[in-house]
C-alpha cells in the first residue's frame, strides 16, 4: 500500500518485566490494547507472528502502524521490539528513558536508574492531574510523586503482589498458592482465607499508609493515581486512590508521542 493511502496508526509498546502491553492509537483514541508474557529472548519475528492475529481479531493489522513510540525495562527484550518497530514503519521508534524531556524536572539522584515506566507515569499524571501520586501495581509496586509545577521527587518501589506471593509460597512449604481477591472479612478463618487476607488488606494498608506520610513530606494536595493489574481491586477498600486508570502507560506514551514528535496523540 502506498503512503498516501495508508490511514496512520501509533504503536504504544510497554515492555515490563512481566508483561508486555501494547496498543494503537488511531485518531486520537487507544483503539485496541494487549499484552503478552515479556520474554528476555522473543525475536522480532516472534512478536510479529504474536501480534498480527490479535489485530487482525479486532478487525485492524499491523500495516496501520505509521509510527511507534516504546518503555522498556528489559534491556534485552528492546532490540527486537525496536527491530520490529522499525519493520513496521520504516523509522526508528521513539524510545522512552531520562535523557528525554518528558516534560517533567528529575529530582533523583542517579536518574540513570529510574525506570522508562516511571518517568511515562509520572510525565502523564502530571499533565492529567497536576500535582499527583502514581502507584503502579506491577512486578513491583511503585509510588511517584510529583508537584503541581511539574517537578519530580521520587518515591519508593515495593514488592509486588506476585513476587510476594511467589516468595510466600516458595518458602513455606505448608501453604497452598492462592488467586487474590478481596475476603469478606480481614479475620481469615482458614489458611487460604488468612493468606488471601494478609495480601489484600495488607497492601490496602500499605498504600494508604504510604500515601499519608507522603502527604507528610509535601506542601501539595495531591491527586492519588492507580494503575496496574490490581488497581481496580485494590481500590475498593483504599482510602487513599482517588482515580483508577487502567491503561495509564499506553495514554502516557500516546501523549509523550505527540509531545516529542508533534503527531496527534491522546488527549488527556
Amino acid at each position: 500500500m502506498s503512503e498516501e493511502g495508508r490511514s496512520s496508526g501509533l504503536l504504544v509498546v510497554d515492555v515490563g518485566n512481566t508483561n508486555t502491553v501494547f496498543g494503537l492509537v488511531e485518531g486520537g483514541a487507544l483503539t485496541l490494547d494487549y499484552r503478552l508474557e515479556t520474554r528476555r529472548n522473543r525475536t522480532e519475528d516472534e512478536y510479529f507472528a504474536l501480534m498480527a492475529p490479535l489485530f487482525q481479531r479486532e478487525g485492524s493489522r499491523l500495516s496501520k502502524v505509521t509510527d511507534a513510540i516504546i518503555s522498556c525495562v528489559v534491556p534485552p527484550a528492546l532490540y527486537p521490539m525496536r527491530r520490529l518497530c522499525k519493520r513496521l514503519t520504516g523509522k526508528n521508534p521513539i524510545i522512552i528513558d531520562h535523557r528525554i524531556d518528558v516534560g517533567i524536572e528529575l529530582r533523583y539522584h542517579r536518574p540513570e536508574e529510574m525506570g522508562a515506566d516511571r518517568l511515562v507515569n509520572a510525565a502523564y499524571s502530571h499533565l492529567r492531574f497536576g500535582g499527583s501520586i502514581v502507584v503502579d501495581f506491577g512486578t513491583a509496586t511503585t509510588f511517584d510523586v510529583i508537584t503541581p509545577d511539574g517537578v519530580y521527587l521520587g518515591g519508593c518501589i515495593t514488592p509486588g503482589v506476585k513476587v510476594s506471593m511467589d516468595a510466600l509460597f516458595s518458602r513455606a512449604s505448608r501453604l497452598p498458592r492462592i488467586e487474590v481477591a478481596r475476603p469478606d472479612n480481614a479475620i481469615g478463618r482458614s489458611t487460604e482465607d488468612a493468606m488471601r487476607s494478609g495480601v489484600y488488606y495488607g497492601y490496602v494498608a500499605m498504600v494508604d499508609g504510604l500515601v499519608a506520610r507522603f502527604r507528610n513530606e509535601i506542601s501539595f494536595d495531591p491527586t492519588v493515581v492507580a494503575t496496574g493489574g490490581l488497581a481496580s481491586l485494590i481500590a475498593r477498600d483504599s482510602t487513599t486512590i482517588q482515580v483508577v486508570e487502567k491503561d495509564l502507560a499506553l495514554l502516557g506514551l500516546a501523549i509523550l508521542h505527540e509531545r516529542l514528535s508533534g503527531a496527534e496523540g491522546v488527549a488527556p
